[in-house]
């Protein structure tokens, strides 16, 4: 099957200059916009929340403090400049990969190790993955041991840091090897169209997931414990009744070992639905404003958001795999991206790494789309929040958690509208004060 799959390569033979040459460009112009236009919009973020600093919104005037506020824009001025850094990181690291030899460098020593087949091919997706992680490792730990320290949020310790992190790559490895086999297998054995029972797999693997996280995974890396306070569990439970949800159980979970901020969130499918308060959220809102946050994400689910999700992702995932399908077999998509195809032999693995290394360049035009798509969906779940509880207790959760969370109240409209998943605060208070 590998010489058959290389023989769909234009002639066995390396790719015509014209097609090749044209690659490169579209790729290289790529990402240049995508890197300036990062750029761009984070330096407008920084200099609009820091041109804002100095005066709280007349709208939360009497709710958040100037020292809280300005709290908040430091805050997300500093985690702003660190994204650049990262920005200009990861364009050079993928730069190095394609167009300065370091792919074709990792591909030709593994093929020396192993020769072809699936341990090559491992070899090659786990170098890729652990250089990749290695570069980043420097940002998460000036984000998590200098910002989040600066500002009063961490709470790890540089032992647990590193307990996490080992944890993480064991359960990455544990999932991530047999899946990277099967597919390699697939690609391998099933033809033309391995790219559609790749998919199936991944759906299976995807709703699997949504399985074995809440049950088995998460709690490698945090206690859940069933939530003791009577009341507030009543009350919770009339509102689950209420909205017709059935949940798995009401579960706290110690955020505070990490950080000090606090969230709220659904997990799990079908039987395995859980509600995961962060302890966190609990010792700072009082039960009206609990009842209040869950029926905001309550919402969600009533409103099918998180089943739309999936299913856009589903599609999504299937048009990507069959795109790569057909630039698999084209050895200008290979010598485009500076490294040169397996002749003789299969080309999966480097087609795998190619791919997604390089997805997220053309497909940067659709985080607005996927932004704004998320923000309606908040919008419907505080709608939903507003007709069963009341709207001012959610108006006041959220303030609360604006405050403790040191979120800007001042974002830039355009930074705002390009990435941000949940309105901006202004809009989302006016919206459910008029709901109230």
């Amino acid at each position: 099957m590998a010489s058959r799959a290389l023989a769909r390569l234009p002639g066995g033979a390396p790719a015509k200059a014209l097609p090749m040459f044209t690659f490169t460009l579209i790729f290289l112009a790529a990402l240049v916009i995508m890197v300036l236009t990062k750029l761009w919009l984070a330096a407008r973020q920084v200099r609009h929340v820091a041109q804002h600093r100095h005066a709280v919104p007349a709208r939360f005037a009497d709710t958040i403090a100037l020292s809280a506020h300005q709290k908040a824009a430091d805050y997300t001025v500093a985690r702003t400049r660190l994204s650049m850094l990262e920005v200009l990181s990861g364009a050079a690291v993928l730069i190095g990969f394609t167009m300065l030899g370091g792919l074709q460098s990792l591909n030709e020593f593994w093929l020396g190790v192993f020769g072809p087949g699936y341990l090559y091919g491992l070899a090659l997706i786990a170098s890729v993955a652990l250089i990749g992680g290695l570069v980043d490792l420097p940002f998460s730990l000036y984000g998590q041991f200098v910002i989040e320290q600066r500002f009063g949020f961490n709470k790890m310790t540089i032992g647990l840091w590193l307990v996490d992190l080992l944890k993480m790559t064991a359960v990455a490895c544990t999932l991530g090897a047999p899946l990277l086999l099967a597919v390699l297998w697939l690609m391998d054995r099933t033809g033309d169209y391995w790219w559609v029972y790749t998919w199936l797999l991944w759906v299976a693997f995807s709703l699997l997931l949504q399985v074995i996280v809440p049950t088995f995974i998460a709690p490698l890396f945090n206690k859940f414990e069933p939530l003791t306070d009577d009341t507030l569990r009543a009350r919770i439970e009339a509102l689950l009744r209420k909205c017709g949800f059935a949940s798995k159980g009401l579960f706290v979970m110690d955020g505070s070992r990490r950080s000090a901020h606090g969230n709220a969130y659904f997990t799990g499918f079908g039987a395995a639905k859980r509600i995961v308060f962060f302890d966190t959220l609990l010792s700072r809102l009082d039960g009206e404003e609990i009842e209040a946050v869950l029926a905001h994400e309550l919402g969600h689910f009533k409103r099918r958001h998180v089943a739309k999700m999936i299913a856009v992702t589903f599609v999504l995932s299937l048009v990507f795999l069959a795109i790569l399908g057909w630039m698999s077999t084209r050895a200008w998509f290979y010598m485009g991206l500076g490294v040169a195809p397996n002749f003789g032999t299969d080309n999966h693995a480097l087609a795998l790494v190619l791919f997604f290394l390089t997805l997220p360049v053309f497909t940067f035009v659709l985080g607005p789309l996927a932004s704004q798509s998320s923000r309606r969906h908040e919008f419907e779940a505080d709608e939903f929040a507003a007709s069963q509880t009341n709207a001012g207790h959610l108006v006041s959760a959220l303030v609360k958690l604006y405050k403790d969370n040191a979120s800007t109240l001042t974002p830039d409209p355009l930074y705002s509208a390009f990435y941000y998943s949940h309105p901006p605060a202004a809009q989302r208070i006016d919206r459910l004060m008029a709901h109230a």
